[in-house]
């Protein structure tokens, strides 16, 4: 593939996120309230996919564009300790759903990202937030794979290609970002 081709095929599948807008907002307003109400936003992910999860936590608790309060984000597979220590007693699937039921309470939000929809520890991870009645937002791809229907919010980035689903990941969690920057920065100091 060409570079004029990848270029083509990213526009394509960032053109195709205004179908989301109106989730993505409710989602964000979400993220605003239960920051604004002293609530924490928890993030999960694997791989790639982990990295837009530290992403997020890292925009939230350091800063974004302009300097604020910080904000509390945990992104649940920072620990690696934490991590094996899971993985060893309760098996790989369990690592963030175990992670969340210590550190999460109703109010908090999850946030999980997964290209394919199908990993079992994100799966496990939206199931807990369910049954423990914390919302959640998942960013999705490849159909939505088994997370699909799992979340309060869901998007499901409309392309075959990992690669173009992190990137209109990235970009959400970047628009996600603006919503709490309006929020959380005063007016005179985002001029």
């Amino acid at each position: 593939m060409s570079m004029q081709e990848k270029i083509d095929a990213a526009c394509q599948t960032f053109r195709g996120l205004v179908a989301h807008e109106a989730v993505v907002a409710d989602a964000s307003r979400a993220i605003v309230e239960a920051l604004r109400t002293g609530h924490r936003i928890l993030s999960c992910g694997n791989g790639g996919s982990a990295a837009e999860a530290m992403h997020l936590s890292t925009e939230l608790t350091g800063r974004y564009k302009a300097d604020r309060i910080s904000l509390p984000a945990i992104f649940l597979g920072a620990d690696s300790s934490l991590v094996t220590c899971i993985a060893n007693d309760y098996g790989w699937d369990e690592i963030f759903a175990r992670a969340l039921k210590g550190n999460a309470r109703h109010g908090d939000i999850l946030v999980a990202f997964t290209t394919s929809g199908n990993s079992q520890n994100v799966v496990r991870a939206l199931e807990t937030a369910r049954e423990m009645a914390v919302a959640s937002v998942a960013l999705l791809g490849k159909g939505g794979g088994a997370c699909r229907g799992l979340a309060t919010w869901e998007v499901i980035i409309d392309s075959p290609e990992t690669e173009r689903i992190q990137e209109a990941h990235q970009f959400l969690l970047h628009v996600m970002c603006d919503a709490v920057e309006a929020a959380f920065v005063p007016q005179r100091a985002r001029a």
